[in-house]
């Protein structure tokens, strides 16, 4: 956009790094700017079952306990993706769209609409008129995203039991608009807000469920009546964030995907931020409520996720009980400091969930859940 001299930008990105790595470059260019996010894929469909990536995922570890064979694991494989979008669940790229879209960067809807919907052409369409609304009102993404903004997107977050790589990706966007943000100020949120959405990967819905019953900008609703959400903060349509609400209809009667405050899925965030000997700088845990609160166990170490999945594809059941440590997949050792989605998917597939615990000095997906901390 420097190069070529562009007074605006429209961007459609569709996964986990690439949108948080879009928002970063509009808040360093702060030219007029929206996000089109590409949108969520739907369930699959398949023997009259339900499911998505993560049963696919998962299926190697229900394969080397014996609960499937490797034909039906094939099928959950053949079958897990029916067509275009990103990963179904509140996986990353659905935490980083609602996040964004709740920080004021994209159009309302963008972040529950489906990628194959029609609406979401439409929204391509109208995206044009809307970036031209900004060029004439000046409004930059510097005015959008700001302290208070920010925080709405961590309070989305812990509402809908978002993905914990969304603290690297709203740190690293802070950054880019001259902002800070701190572990500890998602620990704050967190004690603030809590766990309200019953969605993949720990709970039972998708994001297409969460679309038919409302979508986002009813979750926003939700919140701002809660008083969870600052209504000032602008937004790309060139309202407050109140002010867009107040258009879109309030969650279906009835629906189940979001409970009620006076029924929260947990009373507090399920994020949270841990301190200690083994991570003097803090560390991040994912703690849904049906972890349970507290594990203990002995160690068992790997140097290295290949060796761990090694282990456990020859006896799963070895691992019961046990506190798992990976080691060496940091931002150097491994390098790049990649997902255990493997590991925790192993373990919840063999039926381990509740029963091992598992501490990393790598992230962890969107998808993966379990008590583990990373």
């Amino acid at each position: 956009m420097s190069a070529q001299w562009y007074d605006g930008n429209i961007s459609i990105p569709g996964c986990d790094k690439n949108m948080p790595g879009t928002i970063m470059a509009m808040g360093r260019l702060n030219r007029p700017s929206i996000m089109i996010y590409g949108g969520t894929i739907k369930p699959a469909h398949f023997n009259g079952r339900t499911f998505d990536i993560v049963n696919a995922n998962q299926s190697y570890g229900e394969y080397i306990s014996g609960a499937i064979s490797d034909e039906q694991r094939m099928d959950v494989i053949r079958n897990a993706c029916p067509g275009a979008g990103a990963c179904g669940g509140m996986y990353t790229a659905n935490t980083m769209a609602s996040a964004i879209e709740t920080m004021g960067m994209t159009l309302p809807y963008s972040s529950s609409t489906p990628a194959e919907d029609p609406l979401k052409l439409d929204e391509c369409r109208i995206a044009g008129k809307y970036v031209l609304d900004l060029l004439k009102m000046d409004l930059k993404p510097r005015d959008i995203i700001t302290t208070k903004s920010l925080r709405n997107a961590m309070v989305m977050v812990m509402a809908l039991g978002g993905s914990t790589n969304s603290i690297l990706h709203l740190i690293a966007i802070a950054r880019s608009v001259g902002l800070e943000l701190t572990l500890d100020d998602f620990q704050k949120v967190s004690d603030k807000t809590p766990l309200l959405a019953d969605l993949k990967p720990s709970g039972r819905y998708v994001m297409e469920d969460l679309h038919k019953v409302g979508g986002t900008p009813a979750v926003i609703r939700h919140l701002l009546e809660l008083g969870l959400l600052d209504g000032d903060c602008m937004t790309v349509t060139g309202k407050t964030v109140a002010e867009n609400a107040k258009l879109f209809p309030a969650l279906a009667d009835g629906q189940q995907v979001i409970r009620p405050l006076l029924n929260p899925i947990k009373k507090t965030g399920h994020i949270q931020i841990l301190y200690g000997n083994l991570a003097p700088e803090g560390s991040v845990a994912k703690i849904t409520g049906k972890e349970g609160l507290y594990f203990s166990g002995p160690a068992l170490v790997f140097e290295g996720e290949e060796a761990m999945i090694a282990t456990i594809s020859e006896n799963p059941r070895s691992f019961k009980g046990k506190v798992v440590v990976i080691r060496g997949e940091g931002p150097k050792g491994a390098p790049g400091m990649p997902e255990m989605l493997t590991p925790t998917s192993a373990i919840v597939g063999a039926g381990l969930g509740k029963e091992v615990a598992l501490l990393t000095d790598g992230r962890f997906s969107g998808a993966s859940h379990g008590f583990v901390i990373g």
